[in-house]
């Protein structure tokens, strides 16, 4: 199965599980050695690889335990900054995004709760 945006989370969670089992397998570990690699309860691992949700920290234990954590940097690569836009925020990386404030016109009317 493909990752995609019309997967639910718990498909998504389900993959992931899926994958991490092979895995561990293709690595030749019983879940018992993975969990105790990991730093985690064996039962903790099942819920893993079952595709129930488990905190991230758990997550990247196991992929550290399966010595996976460098497939992390294609799930999220590093993006470089475009030139124009790090020229305009003389050197400051972007922390937040800004929307536009409604102009408070004429035609707005007086200000009144609940709005």
């Amino acid at each position: 199965m493909k990752f995609s945006a019309e997967l639910t989370g718990v498909a998504v969670l389900r993959e992931i599980g899926l994958r991490l089992a092979r895995a561990r397998l293709e690595a030749g570990l019983t879940q018992a050695e993975t969990a105790q690699e990991a730093g985690v309860a064996k039962r903790t691992l099942e819920r893993l690889e079952a595709g129930r949700s488990v905190d991230s920290v758990v997550l990247i234990r196991v992929l550290r335990a399966l010595r996976l954590t460098g497939n992390l940097e294609s799930l999220l690569p590093e993006l470089p900054q475009s030139p124009v836009a790090l020229l305009k925020s003389k050197g400051r990386q972007r922390a937040r995004v800004r929307r536009p404030q409604k102009a408070m016109g004429k035609d707005a009317g007086p200000w009144t709760w609940g709005e």
